[in-house]
C-alpha cells in the first residue's frame, strides 16, 4: 500500500465522533507543551499531523481555543459527550491538522520521529530513542 492509499480510522471514547485520514501523516510526534499535557491530563500527548484536506470526520466536536506559544490561536477539538480530545487546528500551521494519535482505531502506525517541548517533559518520563527532542518546536506551534 503507498501512502497516498493509506487510510486510518478514529474516533472518541464514547463514539459519537468518528472520523478518517487519507495519506501517510506528515508529522508524528510526542508533544511535552503545558498545553497539550493540560488537555489530555498526562505528562504527553502523542499527535500526527495531516493535510487537513486528507481528514473528515462525523459527529458534532466542541472547540475550546488557546494560544501557541506563537501568540496565534490553537482550535482543540473534542467530544462534548465524553471530552475526547479529537484534533487540532493551529493557526500558525495552515493546511493541518494535529490528530490525537491515541484516539486512532489502530495508533501503532504512528512512530513519532520527534518530541516537540523537551523543556516541558517531565523528567521522570524518558526520551524516545530515536527522536529529535526539540526545546519547543521545528514546526512554529505546539
Amino acid at each position: 500500500m503507498t501512502d497516498d492509499q493509506q487510510i486510518q480510522h478514529g474516533g472518541c471514547l464514547c463514539g459519537a465522533i468518528r472520523y478518517r485520514i487519507t495519506g501517510a501523516p506528515l508529522i508524528s510526534a510526542v508533544c511535552h507543551c503545558r498545553n497539550c499535557q493540560r488537555q489530555g491530563g498526562s505528562a504527553f500527548s502523542v499527535v500526527c499531523a495531516v493535510a487537513s484536506d486528507n481528514f473528515e470526520h462525523s459527529g458534532e466536536m466542541r472547540i475550546f481555543v488557546d494560544r501557541g506559544e506563537s501568540g496565534l490561536p490553537v482550535q482543540r477539538h473534542f467530544c462534548p459527550t465524553c471530552g475526547s480530545p479529537i484534533v487540532s487546528i493551529a493557526e500558525a500551521l495552515p493546511g493541518l491538522t494535529i490528530v490525537k494519535a491515541g484516539t486512532l482505531d489502530e495508533p501503532g502506525f504512528v512512530q513519532p520521529t520527534q518530541e516537540a517541548y523537551c523543556r516541558d517533559a517531565w523528567a521522570s518520563i524518558p526520551r524516545l530513542p530515536e527522536t529529535e527532542c526539540f526545546a519547543t518546536t521545528n514546526i512554529g506551534t505546539d
